[in-house]
Protein backbone atom coordinates (compact mmCIF):
# COMPACT_ATOMS: atom_id res chain seq x y z
CA UNK A 1 0.00 0.00 0.00
CA UNK A 2 2.33 2.31 1.01
CA UNK A 3 4.38 1.66 -2.43
CA UNK A 4 1.56 3.38 -4.53
CA UNK A 5 0.62 5.97 -1.80
CA UNK A 6 2.97 8.38 -3.66
CA UNK A 7 0.25 8.52 -6.64
CA UNK A 8 -2.94 9.04 -4.59
CA UNK A 9 -2.10 12.70 -4.44
CA UNK A 10 -0.70 13.03 -8.24
CA UNK A 11 -2.13 16.02 -10.12
CA UNK A 12 -3.17 13.36 -12.88
CA UNK A 13 -5.20 10.90 -10.36
CA UNK A 14 -8.64 11.74 -9.41
CA UNK A 15 -10.04 8.86 -6.99
CA UNK A 16 -13.49 8.14 -6.36
CA UNK A 17 -13.34 4.94 -3.51
CA UNK A 18 -16.88 3.56 -2.55
CA UNK A 19 -18.55 3.83 -6.03
CA UNK A 20 -18.87 0.23 -7.21
CA UNK A 21 -19.87 -0.27 -11.38
CA UNK A 22 -22.87 -2.53 -11.24
CA UNK A 23 -24.41 -1.42 -8.40
CA UNK A 24 -23.82 2.85 -8.09
CA UNK A 25 -23.36 2.99 -12.19
CA UNK A 26 -23.18 1.02 -14.98
CA UNK A 27 -20.36 0.04 -17.15
CA UNK A 28 -21.70 1.64 -19.96
CA UNK A 29 -22.33 5.19 -17.49
CA UNK A 30 -18.80 4.90 -16.82
CA UNK A 31 -17.51 4.41 -20.61
CA UNK A 32 -19.33 7.42 -21.73
CA UNK A 33 -17.65 9.48 -19.79
CA UNK A 34 -13.89 8.61 -20.23
CA UNK A 35 -11.85 7.60 -23.62
CA UNK A 36 -10.77 3.96 -22.00
CA UNK A 37 -11.61 2.36 -18.88
CA UNK A 38 -9.25 -0.19 -17.77
CA UNK A 39 -10.76 -2.95 -15.48
CA UNK A 40 -7.90 -4.11 -12.83
CA UNK A 41 -10.65 -5.64 -10.42
CA UNK A 42 -8.68 -8.89 -9.70
CA UNK A 43 -10.09 -11.93 -8.70
CA UNK A 44 -11.47 -10.82 -5.15
CA UNK A 45 -14.34 -14.92 -4.56
CA UNK A 46 -12.40 -17.93 -2.79
CA UNK A 47 -12.38 -20.56 -4.05
CA UNK A 48 -14.63 -23.28 -2.44
CA UNK A 49 -13.63 -27.21 -1.54
CA UNK A 50 -17.20 -28.55 -2.79
CA UNK A 51 -17.21 -31.15 0.31
CA UNK A 52 -20.13 -31.73 2.63
CA UNK A 53 -20.19 -29.07 6.08
CA UNK A 54 -18.28 -26.57 4.41
CA UNK A 55 -20.73 -24.01 5.01
CA UNK A 56 -20.70 -24.44 8.62
CA UNK A 57 -19.99 -22.07 11.26
CA UNK A 58 -16.71 -21.54 11.88
CA UNK A 59 -15.80 -23.13 8.55
CA UNK A 60 -14.42 -19.77 5.99
CA UNK A 61 -12.15 -18.65 3.31
CA UNK A 62 -9.20 -17.53 4.58
CA UNK A 63 -9.33 -14.84 2.77
CA UNK A 64 -12.46 -13.56 5.24
CA UNK A 65 -9.60 -14.06 8.11
CA UNK A 66 -7.24 -11.88 6.53
CA UNK A 67 -9.87 -9.20 5.69
CA UNK A 68 -11.05 -9.64 9.76
CA UNK A 69 -7.74 -9.16 11.00
CA UNK A 70 -6.46 -6.01 8.25
CA UNK A 71 -9.69 -4.45 9.96
CA UNK A 72 -11.92 -5.23 6.36
CA UNK A 73 -15.52 -3.26 7.30
CA UNK A 74 -17.57 -6.03 5.36
CA UNK A 75 -16.30 -8.62 8.22
CA UNK A 76 -17.35 -7.65 11.51
CA UNK A 77 -15.43 -7.99 14.75
CA UNK A 78 -17.13 -11.15 15.83
CA UNK A 79 -17.17 -13.06 13.10
CA UNK A 80 -14.09 -15.74 14.00
CA UNK A 81 -14.23 -17.11 17.31
CA UNK A 82 -10.21 -18.48 18.40
CA UNK A 83 -11.10 -20.37 21.80
CA UNK A 84 -10.55 -24.10 20.04
CA UNK A 85 -6.74 -25.34 20.29
CA UNK A 86 -6.29 -26.59 16.67
CA UNK A 87 -7.27 -24.56 13.46
CA UNK A 88 -6.62 -26.37 9.92
CA UNK A 89 -5.83 -24.64 7.04
CA UNK A 90 -6.91 -26.20 3.53
CA UNK A 91 -3.76 -24.85 1.40
CA UNK A 92 -0.37 -24.14 2.06
CA UNK A 93 0.25 -21.12 -0.11
CA UNK A 94 1.04 -17.59 0.84
CA UNK A 95 -1.93 -16.74 2.48
CA UNK A 96 -2.30 -20.08 4.23
CA UNK A 97 1.13 -19.36 5.21
CA UNK A 98 0.00 -15.50 6.67
CA UNK A 99 -2.88 -17.18 8.56
CA UNK A 100 -0.93 -19.58 10.20
CA UNK A 101 1.62 -17.02 11.30
CA UNK A 102 -1.13 -14.44 12.66
CA UNK A 103 -2.66 -17.33 14.86
CA UNK A 104 0.37 -18.89 16.30
CA UNK A 105 2.24 -15.43 16.79
CA UNK A 106 2.88 -13.73 20.71
CA UNK A 107 0.41 -10.72 20.30
CA UNK A 108 2.96 -8.64 21.98
CA UNK A 109 4.81 -8.47 18.71
CA UNK A 110 1.89 -7.90 16.79
CA UNK A 111 0.77 -4.84 19.00
CA UNK A 112 4.01 -3.32 16.68
CA UNK A 113 1.87 -3.38 13.78
CA UNK A 114 -1.19 -2.06 12.23
CA UNK A 115 -3.64 -5.18 13.06
CA UNK A 116 -6.94 -4.58 13.69
CA UNK A 117 -7.82 -3.75 17.43
CA UNK A 118 -10.57 -6.44 17.61
CA UNK A 119 -8.27 -8.92 16.20
CA UNK A 120 -5.33 -8.25 18.48
CA UNK A 121 -7.65 -8.33 21.19
CA UNK A 122 -8.89 -11.49 20.51
CA UNK A 123 -5.45 -12.98 19.59
CA UNK A 124 -4.54 -12.29 23.48
CA UNK A 125 -7.45 -14.18 24.44
CA UNK A 126 -6.82 -16.89 21.64
CA UNK A 127 -6.36 -20.57 23.00
CA UNK A 128 -4.94 -21.78 19.38
CA UNK A 129 -1.66 -23.71 20.17
CA UNK A 130 -1.53 -25.65 16.81
CA UNK A 131 -2.48 -24.84 12.74
CA UNK A 132 -2.44 -27.81 10.81
CA UNK A 133 -1.70 -26.81 7.02
CA UNK A 134 -3.13 -29.63 4.62
CA UNK A 135 -1.40 -29.94 1.46
CA UNK A 136 -3.22 -32.01 -1.34
CA UNK A 137 0.19 -32.57 -2.85
CA UNK A 138 3.56 -33.54 -1.67
CA UNK A 139 6.19 -31.87 -0.76
CA UNK A 140 7.83 -30.83 -3.70
CA UNK A 141 4.51 -29.03 -5.02
CA UNK A 142 4.14 -26.49 -1.71
CA UNK A 143 2.55 -23.66 -3.04
CA UNK A 144 4.37 -20.71 -1.28
CA UNK A 145 6.93 -19.04 -1.90
CA UNK A 146 10.56 -19.57 -0.40
CA UNK A 147 10.90 -16.82 1.06
CA UNK A 148 7.72 -16.93 2.97
CA UNK A 149 8.59 -20.34 3.82
CA UNK A 150 11.77 -19.81 5.33
CA UNK A 151 10.08 -16.68 7.41
CA UNK A 152 7.92 -18.89 8.83
CA UNK A 153 10.61 -20.08 10.27
CA UNK A 154 12.28 -17.06 12.35
CA UNK A 155 8.97 -16.83 14.65
CA UNK A 156 10.44 -16.70 18.27
CA UNK A 157 8.48 -19.17 20.44
CA UNK A 158 7.16 -21.48 17.55
CA UNK A 159 8.25 -24.58 16.31
CA UNK A 160 7.48 -26.18 12.75
CA UNK A 161 7.11 -29.67 12.42
CA UNK A 162 6.45 -32.18 9.18
CA UNK A 163 3.44 -34.97 9.79
CA UNK A 164 5.33 -38.30 8.78
CA UNK A 165 1.96 -40.10 8.68
CA UNK A 166 2.33 -41.02 4.87
CA UNK A 167 6.17 -42.00 3.96
CA UNK A 168 5.55 -39.99 0.76
CA UNK A 169 6.38 -37.24 2.58
CA UNK A 170 9.70 -37.80 4.18
CA UNK A 171 10.99 -39.57 0.90
CA UNK A 172 10.39 -36.31 -1.38
CA UNK A 173 11.96 -34.26 1.76
CA UNK A 174 15.16 -36.16 1.75
CA UNK A 175 15.57 -36.90 -2.13
CA UNK A 176 14.61 -32.46 -2.88
CA UNK A 177 17.47 -31.59 -4.82
CA UNK A 178 19.16 -28.49 -2.86
CA UNK A 179 17.08 -25.17 -3.20
CA UNK A 180 13.81 -27.10 -3.93
CA UNK A 181 11.02 -26.28 -1.45
CA UNK A 182 10.65 -29.52 0.09
CA UNK A 183 14.65 -29.28 0.59
CA UNK A 184 13.97 -26.60 2.99
CA UNK A 185 11.61 -28.41 5.73
CA UNK A 186 14.93 -31.01 5.56
CA UNK A 187 15.59 -30.04 9.26
CA UNK A 188 12.11 -29.46 10.53
CA UNK A 189 10.94 -32.42 13.17
CA UNK A 190 9.22 -35.52 11.85
CA UNK A 191 6.16 -36.81 13.68
CA UNK A 192 3.59 -39.13 13.61
CA UNK A 193 0.58 -37.63 14.88
CA UNK A 194 -1.66 -39.07 16.82
CA UNK A 195 -4.73 -36.57 16.38
CA UNK A 196 -6.80 -38.06 18.89
CA UNK A 197 -4.89 -36.23 21.08
CA UNK A 198 -4.95 -32.24 22.00
CA UNK A 199 -1.88 -29.98 20.98
CA UNK A 200 0.74 -30.60 23.18
CA UNK A 201 2.12 -27.86 24.98
CA UNK A 202 3.49 -24.82 23.21
CA UNK A 203 2.45 -23.16 19.64
CA UNK A 204 3.33 -24.96 16.46
CA UNK A 205 2.53 -25.47 12.65
CA UNK A 206 1.94 -28.53 11.42
CA UNK A 207 2.53 -29.39 7.28
CA UNK A 208 0.35 -32.05 6.18
CA UNK A 209 1.43 -33.07 2.80
CA UNK A 210 -0.75 -35.63 0.49
CA UNK A 211 -3.68 -35.17 2.62
CA UNK A 212 -6.92 -33.33 1.40
CA UNK A 213 -9.92 -32.57 3.52
CA UNK A 214 -13.28 -34.78 2.22
CA UNK A 215 -16.22 -33.22 4.51
CA UNK A 216 -16.43 -30.98 7.50
CA UNK A 217 -18.44 -32.31 10.78
CA UNK A 218 -19.34 -31.14 13.24
CA UNK A 219 -23.52 -30.37 15.12
CA UNK A 220 -23.45 -26.31 15.04
CA UNK A 221 -19.70 -25.20 14.37
CA UNK A 222 -16.98 -26.83 13.33
CA UNK A 223 -16.15 -29.52 15.48
CA UNK A 224 -13.28 -31.98 12.93
CA UNK A 225 -12.38 -32.20 9.47
CA UNK A 226 -11.69 -35.24 7.73
CA UNK A 227 -8.97 -35.97 5.85
CA UNK A 228 -7.82 -38.11 3.33
CA UNK A 229 -4.81 -40.28 4.55
CA UNK A 230 -2.30 -43.17 3.54
CA UNK A 231 -4.17 -45.62 5.06
CA UNK A 232 -7.90 -44.07 4.55
CA UNK A 233 -9.15 -41.20 5.93
CA UNK A 234 -8.85 -39.53 9.34
CA UNK A 235 -10.51 -37.26 11.34
CA UNK A 236 -8.55 -34.37 12.49
CA UNK A 237 -10.13 -32.31 15.49
CA UNK A 238 -10.55 -28.59 15.30
CA UNK A 239 -12.58 -25.55 15.89
CA UNK A 240 -12.35 -23.30 12.76
CA UNK A 241 -11.42 -24.47 9.68
CA UNK A 242 -10.23 -22.02 6.83
CA UNK A 243 -9.90 -22.55 3.08
CA UNK A 244 -6.80 -21.41 1.41
CA UNK A 245 -7.08 -23.09 -2.13
CA UNK A 246 -7.32 -20.24 -4.79
CA UNK A 247 -9.43 -17.45 -5.96
CA UNK A 248 -11.68 -16.63 -9.00
CA UNK A 249 -12.83 -13.61 -10.60
CA UNK A 250 -16.23 -12.59 -10.83
CA UNK A 251 -18.66 -11.27 -13.31
CA UNK A 252 -18.32 -7.27 -13.95
CA UNK A 253 -22.23 -6.49 -14.68
CA UNK A 254 -21.98 -5.20 -18.25
CA UNK A 255 -18.56 -6.79 -19.78
CA UNK A 256 -18.83 -10.91 -21.01
CA UNK A 257 -17.70 -13.26 -18.59
CA UNK A 258 -16.31 -16.49 -19.29
CA UNK A 259 -17.63 -18.50 -16.27
CA UNK A 260 -15.12 -21.84 -17.03
CA UNK A 261 -11.99 -19.63 -15.91
CA UNK A 262 -13.60 -17.07 -14.11
CA UNK A 263 -12.63 -14.40 -16.75
CA UNK A 264 -13.10 -11.94 -18.61
CA UNK A 265 -12.84 -12.47 -22.51
CA UNK A 266 -10.60 -10.38 -24.56
CA UNK A 267 -7.84 -10.16 -27.26
CA UNK A 268 -4.48 -8.54 -25.93
CA UNK A 269 -6.36 -6.79 -23.21
CA UNK A 270 -8.74 -5.47 -25.62
CA UNK A 271 -12.62 -6.45 -23.95
CA UNK A 272 -13.95 -8.43 -26.34
CA UNK A 273 -16.88 -6.65 -27.90
CA UNK A 274 -17.06 -3.50 -25.65
CA UNK A 275 -14.68 -0.80 -27.02
CA UNK A 276 -13.07 1.34 -25.06
CA UNK A 277 -13.00 -1.25 -22.39
CA UNK A 278 -9.76 -3.08 -21.32
CA UNK A 279 -8.95 -5.85 -18.61
CA UNK A 280 -5.26 -6.85 -16.41
CA UNK A 281 -4.69 -8.42 -13.93
CA UNK A 282 -6.39 -11.96 -12.75
CA UNK A 283 -9.35 -10.96 -14.41
CA UNK A 284 -8.03 -10.76 -17.60
CA UNK A 285 -5.55 -14.19 -17.26
CA UNK A 286 -7.05 -15.82 -13.71
CA UNK A 287 -5.75 -15.87 -10.32
CA UNK A 288 -2.42 -17.26 -11.17
CA UNK A 289 1.40 -15.02 -10.88
CA UNK A 290 2.47 -12.46 -8.92
CA UNK A 291 3.94 -8.76 -9.52
CA UNK A 292 6.40 -9.59 -12.47
CA UNK A 293 3.63 -11.57 -14.73
CA UNK A 294 1.25 -8.31 -13.28
CA UNK A 295 4.06 -6.06 -15.39
CA UNK A 296 4.35 -8.46 -18.53
CA UNK A 297 0.27 -8.65 -18.31
CA UNK A 298 0.07 -4.32 -18.03
CA UNK A 299 2.36 -3.90 -20.45
CA UNK A 300 0.24 -5.30 -22.66
CA UNK A 301 -3.15 -4.28 -22.11
CA UNK A 302 -1.50 -0.55 -22.11
CA UNK A 303 0.49 -0.99 -25.30
CA UNK A 304 -3.24 -2.52 -26.93
CA UNK A 305 -4.81 0.93 -25.59
CA UNK A 306 -2.05 2.91 -27.06
CA UNK A 307 -2.02 0.98 -30.45
CA UNK A 308 -5.97 1.73 -30.39
CA UNK A 309 -5.70 5.25 -29.76
CA UNK A 310 -3.46 6.06 -32.67
CA UNK A 311 -5.39 3.84 -34.70
CA UNK A 312 -7.98 6.16 -33.94
CA UNK A 313 -10.47 2.87 -32.54
CA UNK A 314 -11.06 4.89 -28.97
CA UNK A 315 -15.11 5.59 -29.17
CA UNK A 316 -15.41 9.38 -28.03
CA UNK A 317 -17.25 9.97 -25.34
CA UNK A 318 -20.09 12.16 -25.11
CA UNK A 319 -19.98 13.25 -21.18
CA UNK A 320 -16.35 15.09 -20.62
CA UNK A 321 -14.69 13.45 -17.63
CA UNK A 322 -15.18 16.54 -14.96
CA UNK A 323 -19.01 15.06 -15.09
CA UNK A 324 -18.21 11.74 -14.00
CA UNK A 325 -17.05 13.41 -10.45
CA UNK A 326 -20.60 14.89 -10.00
CA UNK A 327 -22.57 11.67 -11.01
CA UNK A 328 -20.05 9.32 -8.86
CA UNK A 329 -21.19 12.05 -6.07
CA UNK A 330 -24.65 11.33 -7.14
CA UNK A 331 -25.00 7.76 -6.96
CA UNK A 332 -22.68 7.47 -4.37
CA UNK A 333 -23.46 8.72 -1.05
CA UNK A 334 -20.30 7.63 0.69
CA UNK A 335 -18.17 8.33 -1.94
CA UNK A 336 -14.12 9.65 -0.55
CA UNK A 337 -11.35 11.38 -2.72
CA UNK A 338 -7.80 11.55 -2.23
CA UNK A 339 -7.91 14.35 0.03
CA UNK A 340 -10.47 12.10 2.40
CA UNK A 341 -8.24 9.23 1.92
CA UNK A 342 -5.29 11.37 3.51
CA UNK A 343 -7.64 12.56 5.93
CA UNK A 344 -8.38 8.94 7.65
CA UNK A 345 -4.50 8.24 6.99
CA UNK A 346 -4.23 10.86 9.29
CA UNK A 347 -6.82 9.40 11.87
CA UNK A 348 -5.52 6.42 12.07
CA UNK A 349 -2.06 7.61 12.56
CA UNK A 350 -3.27 9.40 15.49
CA UNK A 351 -5.06 6.89 16.86
CA UNK A 352 -2.41 4.79 16.87
CA UNK A 353 0.13 7.46 18.81
CA UNK A 354 -2.09 7.23 21.40
CA UNK A 355 -2.12 3.77 22.17
CA UNK A 356 1.48 3.58 21.14
CA UNK A 357 1.19 1.79 17.64
CA UNK A 358 2.04 2.68 14.18
CA UNK A 359 -1.94 3.00 13.33
CA UNK A 360 -5.58 1.52 14.52
CA UNK A 361 -7.32 1.12 11.58
CA UNK A 362 -10.96 2.37 11.27
CA UNK A 363 -13.11 -0.95 10.77
CA UNK A 364 -16.63 0.38 9.78
CA UNK A 365 -17.50 2.24 6.99
CA UNK A 366 -19.18 5.04 9.17
CA UNK A 367 -16.13 5.39 10.91
CA UNK A 368 -14.36 5.37 7.73
CA UNK A 369 -16.64 8.49 6.11
CA UNK A 370 -16.84 10.72 9.24
CA UNK A 371 -12.69 10.40 9.32
CA UNK A 372 -12.62 10.98 5.25
CA UNK A 373 -14.65 14.58 6.25
CA UNK A 374 -12.60 15.35 9.33
CA UNK A 375 -15.50 14.21 11.52
CA UNK A 376 -14.40 13.71 15.42
CA UNK A 377 -13.39 10.18 14.66
CA UNK A 378 -13.39 9.31 18.21
CA UNK A 379 -17.28 9.51 18.87
CA UNK A 380 -17.23 6.47 15.72
CA UNK A 381 -15.99 3.04 16.75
Amino acid sequence: GEAFARFHSHPRVRMHLGVEVGKDLTAEELSAHHDAVIYAVGASASRRLGIPGEDLPASAPATSFVSWYNAHPEVPPETFDLSAERVIVAGNGNVALDVARVLVTDPAALAGTDIAGHALAALRDSRVREVVLLGRRGPDDTACTASELLALGHLPGVELVVDDGDPRTAAAIDEAATGAKASLLRELPRETVDWSQPPPPGRRIVFRFHSSPVEVLGADAVEAVRVTAADGDQEIPAGLFLRAIGYRGLPVPGLPFDEATGTVPHEGGRVAGVPGSYVVGWIKRGPSGGIGANRTCAAETVGTLLADAVAGALPSPPYPAKAFGRLARNRGRQVVDARGLAAIDRAEQARGREQGRPRVKFDTVPALIAASKGSRWRSVR
